[in-house]
């Protein structure tokens, strides 16, 4: 095999059409509500990590278990990436009617692209918080924040970070 690109050959790549089961899909005995997406620094150099907080709110009736998921979006790679990416994840327990406030990381090396070999590239990005995919076309309520932010620098392989 000589052809490693997953383009057609996995949902990720699909064009309009979405999968059956996203990951993410469920249900819950209770309803949650995202706020306070926050991404620092807006602006990062190349090799720099991101660090992300957000507010999750148990707006049920009952305590429940949420898996907050973070997806990333290039805006304009220069080789084909995946439509968006799952790069954070992290189950979290929220009694009812209360918040708590998440504080993940984004790895510069899960912006990396493959191009004969991992490298960084600058350009501008779009990440997702939220209990689902983005875009997800189900019943199950659940919002999806998102926020942008770019990288600066010049593109360099990953290796030199």
């Amino acid at each position: 095999m000589e052809n490693y690109t997953m383009e057609g050959r996995t949902y990720r790549y699909y064009g309009q059409e979405p999968p059956l089961y996203p990951f993410g899909y469920g249900l819950s005995y209770t309803t949650f509500r995202y706020r306070d997406l926050v991404l620092m620094p807006p602006v990062l150099p190349i090799c720099a990590n991101l660090s992300v907080s957000v507010v999750l709110e148990n707006t049920g009736q009952r305590d429940g278990e949420e898996v907050v998921q973070l997806y990333l979006r290039w805006e304009q790679p220069s080789v084909p990436v995946p439509h968006w990416q799952l790069v954070a994840f992290q189950r979290v327990a929220v009694p009812a009617g209360r918040d708590t406030k998440l504080s993940l990381r984004v790895l510069a090396e899960q912006r990396a692209v493959w191009a004969q070999g991992w490298r960084l590239e600058p350009g501008s990005f779009t990440l997702f918080a939220g209990g689902q995919q983005p875009e997800q076309q189900t019943r199950v309520p659940s919002e999806v924040l998102s926020a942008q932010f770019s990288v600066t620098g010049a593109a360099r392989p990953l290796r030199e970070c």
